[in-house]
């Protein structure tokens, strides 16, 4: 028997509104019920945030460094920055003798404590200020831009809004399910209390499901540490 052939299932955000309010046993009448289901949808995206880094919204950004200039504001599309380097070449401009220095993450206490922030020389730590609405990546030190010209850093970008009816949502298939069964979840507060409890047991299960399939598949070796005594 012939399969279809196609690997490219996804659901609009009409389709996705109306499944979540058939499994609360509702037919969503009026316009109200559907601006309802699309805010909580969003609510749902925003929630999702707070559960981790999902893959298929990491991106690599870059910007010129500027000599002197510790401080660099990130796209407002940004939920965090995961890890930055320095380069001696834009990313269009990779080619053998690039070459990339990795900056270590520090805290806003351990940023704070550095005497005199503007000192110039090759940076080799960076502080993420994750202000509202734009997010800022201080360096440490102060490029001085002579070698390593362009800081490049991997972020988490937040999933963009439902939007129209007719979009499809901004999640890989492996979400679909848990982003079905959490706008039910949610709906159930404002429809149905008496299934908030079952709708909840189920999207947490799929979301669970989900984020265990949202990793990459690498290797992890675990040596455990020797100890020798000194013979006494």
């Amino acid at each position: 028997m012939a399969t279809s052939g196609t690997t490219d299932f996804n659901l609009s955000i009409d389709e996705i509104v109306e499944e979540a309010f058939n499994r609360n046993g509702i037919r969503p009448n009026s316009g109200n019920d559907m601006r309802r289901a699309r805010r909580n949808l969003n609510i749902l995206f925003s929630e999702w945030g707070n559960r981790g880094v999902h893959l298929w919204k990491i991106d690599l950004n870059e910007v010129a460094l500027v000599s002197g200039q510790p401080e660099y504001s990130v796209n407002s599309n940004v939920n965090d920055v995961l890890e930055a380097f320095i380069s001696t070449n834009s990313e269009a401009g990779n080619n053998i003798n690039t070459q990339d220095i990795s900056l270590t993450k520090m805290d806003r206490s351990a940023y704070a404590a550095l005497p005199n922030k503007y000192a110039t020389g090759q940076p080799s730590q960076y502080y993420v200020d994750r202000l509202s609405p734009t997010i800022k990546i201080y360096l440490y030190q102060a490029p001085d831009a002579a070698t390593y010209t362009y800081l490049k850093y991997y972020v988490v970008k937040r999933i963009e809004d439902a939007g129209a009816y007719t979009n499809t949502a901004d999640v890989v298939f492996r979400f679909i399910p848990c982003m079905v069964s959490g706008l039910a979840y949610y709906l159930s507060f404002h429809y149905d209390a008496s299934r908030t409890a079952g709708l909840k047991q189920v999207y947490e299960d799929e979301l669970l499901r989900a984020l265990d399939q949202d990793g990459g598949r690498t290797s992890l070796y675990i040596s455990p540490q020797t100890y020798f005594g000194d013979g006494v």
